[in-house]
């Protein structure tokens, strides 16, 4: 075994991949961009080096500035992570060019299925059921026209080279073909370089199951099951389980057995997972799964697995690439129990998702559980990089256990003032559909309006009305067991039993409660605090916001949530559009953002593509309809 390694990653998994290197008694090495020299993956390494500035394209996405950490500090070994250069068979070869160890699978292997046309090809000559679909040379728009018609509507086009959501569109009308294959295009070459598409025939109650692989260079592969990631937005997953509902042993052998053919045909060798989709429409069944591609890395949430299966894959993953065979074979692998994992993202739900970034000033996780994060409270969010920020995993020995476990979990998440989905993933995991495990890659889309950021309920209203009651020059919520019979009492003036106050800008009435509160007092702020309450965060104020950016919807200015770059305008000044309607498209990290119409109207402004904005710039206005 080799004894140091560096990770050529950030984060949350540079911090997990530590965690095992020295479990194992390896010397860790990090590596930072200047936007990182605080992150905590840099304080828990042994050492750390700086690769370059902010942008990933000049550190992290830097092969030679890596490979000239690990000469400096002496590495033996680099574990790619995930994202990055996980699946760069050039810098593969470079690392073991180099005479270093590449702890990740042979250049070979993920160029084979780097490319998810190639991969499709592959597959088929290899007997795995693939989707039908197009995956040929011919890029022009009128040849992916016609195949797109051919296929059959909906259609999904996704990047040759993509991964995680990024440039991939699902259309539903041929009038829409051409926007959104522009817009996958766009996202493919910012991405991954390669505008490069494929086209697949859209299941219409998908399921995405994938299976874990594992080889060795002694010839060996073996699967560690299945995990079930069919609740996703905008193709990006949200919560993860394993083993996958409704799984009878009949589909869970043959989707198994494909993972394997799979790998085998490609000589895989380490962490690796095959991604496949379902047909739910009539259950699981062995001959509605198909191949859509392979990751050649690890997973963001193999937790899940190593939490059904006892296994640490990141261990394995060291033992395989210093040439030892697999710890266990097939029959020693089993499953036991049931496991969730939950991706906490910096977004706001309240804002259709869009990504939040700032400082961490108040960061509270989940107790008891498994939380694997690269942040910590007084950390930054960057605009710079993927805003997932922790990923909370439970382990039960039910399904039903595991998603109330879960669920209980997320809505214990306390961020401020960084906004996160938590009160969005509570209510996922609390929906019935989910309970009941009827899910399918549509859940979010179909069940938006009882999933989405709530209004202030009652309880909200009246236990943050209580708090600021009590409030004095200290927390109000240790002033319960006194003064209690004096609340609302004037000196010499009628009692008052009911105020005036605000919550997130919007005024509410009420009084105080005859018990204590069930929201969790937070940080405070101008004029009041923040309380939380199930995941979601709430800003209670005595006096009415300043005008600003709270009312930039109300006047139609549509404004950058982030730096970022105008990549799309579908609307120009004097146009009429439709509430809900795209008017501009920012690219802001690593992803595209449209903004909407707040409400009918008429354009009177949009800036112009290809402009670089600072946050809170004036991107479009509308003018709302007479």
């Amino acid at each position: 075994m080799f004894k140091s390694v560096l990770v050529a990653n950030r984060g949350e998994i540079a911090c997990r991949v530590f965690r095992t290197a020295k479990r194992m008694g390896l010397r860790t090495i990090a590596v930072y961009s200047e936007a990182d020299a605080q992150a905590l993956h840099v304080r828990e390494a042994d050492e750390a080096v700086r690769i370059g500035p902010a942008a990933a394209r000049e550190s992290y996405l830097d092969g030679a500035k890596v490979l000239a950490a690990a000469k400096a500090t002496g590495a033996e070994a680099i574990h790619p992570g995930y994202g990055f250069l996980s699946e760069n068979a050039d810098f593969a070869e470079a690392v073991a060019a180099a005479g270093l160890i590449w702890v990740g699978p042979d250049p070979a292997s993920i160029r084979a299925m780097g490319l998810k046309d190639a991969a499709k090809e592959l597959m088929i000559q290899a007997g795995v059921p693939v989707t039908p679909g197009y995956q040929g040379a011919d890029q022009s728009e009128a040849t992916l026209t016609a195949e797109a018609a051919r296929i059959g509507y909906p259609v999904l086009i996704k990047a040759v080279a993509g991964g995680g959501g990024k440039g991939m569109k699902r259309v539903d009308d041929p009038a829409d073909f051409a926007a959104g294959l522009a817009s996958a295009k766009r996202e493919g070459a910012a991405a991954f370089g390669d505008d490069r598409v494929l086209i697949e025939r859209y299941i219409t109650r998908p399921r995405h199951i994938e299976v874990q692989v594992f080889g060795d260079r002694h010839g060996d592969v073996v699967h560690l099951y299945e995990r079930d990631c069919s609740l996703q937005r905008r193709h990006q997953k949200v919560i993860e389980e394993a083993p996958a509902p409704g799984m009878s042993e009949a589909v869970r052998a043959a989707v198994t057995d494909a993972a394997i053919k799979a790998a085998k045909a490609v000589n895989y060798v380490g962490a690796g997972t095959i991604e496949f989709i379902a047909d739910a429409s009539d259950g699981l069944k062995a001959d509605g799964i198909w191949f859509m591609e392979m990751n050649t890395r690890l997973q963001v949430e193999h937790p899940v697995t190593e939490s059904v299966t006892g296994v640490d894959l990141v261990e394995w993953q060291f033992r395989v690439a210093a040439g030892e065979p697999l710890p266990l074979k097939q029959d020693q692998i089993k499953l036991n129990g049931w496991a969730m994992e939950a991706r906490l993202y910096a977004e706001d739900p309240a804002t259709g998702f869009l990504p939040s970034i700032g400082r961490l000033e108040h960061f509270v996780m989940p107790e008891g559980i498994r939380v694997d994060t690269g942040v910590e409270q007084g950390g930054e969010v960057s605009q710079f990089y993927d805003p997932m920020i922790a990923k909370l995993i439970v382990h039960e020995d039910t399904r039903e256990a595991a998603a109330a476990r879960l669920a209980e979990a997320a809505g214990e998440v306390e961020v401020w003032p960084v906004k996160t989905n938590a009160g969005f993933l509570k209510r996922c995991l609390d929906h019935p559909r989910f309970v009941t495990g009827d899910v399918d890659t549509g859940f979010i889309a179909a069940e938006e309006g009882t999933l989405s950021a709530p209004e202030p309920s009652k309880t909200v209203i009246n236990n943050a009305s209580d708090l600021l009651w009590r409030s004095r020059s200290v927390n109000p919520a240790d002033s319960w067991d006194t003064e209690y019979g004096a609340v609302g009492f004037r000196l010499n003036a009628p009692s008052v039993t009911e105020h005036i106050f605000f919550i997130n800008g919007a005024a509410h009435q009420g009084g105080y409660l005859n018990g204590r509160p069930v929201v969790h007092y937070g940080p405070e702020i101008d004029g009041g605090f923040v309380v939380f309450y199930q995941g979601d965060a709430y800003e209670v104020s005595r006096r009415a916001p300043r005008s600003g950016a709270a009312g930039a919807i109300s006047d139609g200015s549509l404004r950058a949530p982030m730096p970022g770059k105008v990549v799309a305008a579908p609307v120009k000044a004097g146009d009429v559009v439709a509430k809900g309607q795209p008017v501009v498209v920012l690219e802001a990290m690593k992803m595209e953002h449209a903004l909407t119409a707040p409400f009918d109207g008429v354009v009177e402004h949009v800036a112009a593509v290809g402009d670089q904005v600072v946050e809170a710039a004036v991107l479009a206005v509308v003018k709302a309809a007479d």
